[in-house]
């Protein structure tokens, strides 16, 4: 059985997809990018308060889902420009301190144009 995770504490969906899954004992917690869940805005103008903004939102989906950062066992990160990848590091190291596995690509474009989305895989 699968139950679909929803918080106010986090954006909601921007397109036909739940915020997370939890399937088991896993959460499967869709990509976050820097919107400010109460005005909806994109926050942030460098990528080091964009990823705050990203991660805190992976976060409160982590909590609603009964979970927080150490239970984290997967991270995908994607960057808009990989010349930012020692700053959202930086910020990266601050939150996921378990150090999951994780995959980083830059891509094209993002949503919104921001400059990263974070998705994780978390045990419960």
């Amino acid at each position: 059985m699968m139950q679909k995770i929803s918080t106010k504490k986090a954006p909601g969906a921007i397109g036909p997809y739940s915020q997370g899954i939890v399937a088991g004992d896993l959460l499967f917690a869709s990509g976050q990018i820097p919107l400010n869940p109460e005005t909806g805005e994109v926050e942030g103008r460098d990528i080091a308060e964009q990823a705050h903004r990203a991660i805190k939102n992976v976060g409160a989906i982590l909590a609603e889902a009964g979970t927080d950062y150490e239970g984290v066992v997967k991270t995908t990160c994607f960057l808009a420009d990989m010349n930012d990848f020692a700053a959202f590091n930086e910020v990266y190291a601050q939150y996921f301190t378990g150090k999951p596995a994780r995959s980083c690509v830059a891509v094209k474009t993002l949503p919104k144009n921001v400059l990263c989305e974070v998705e994780v895989i978390a045990r419960l």
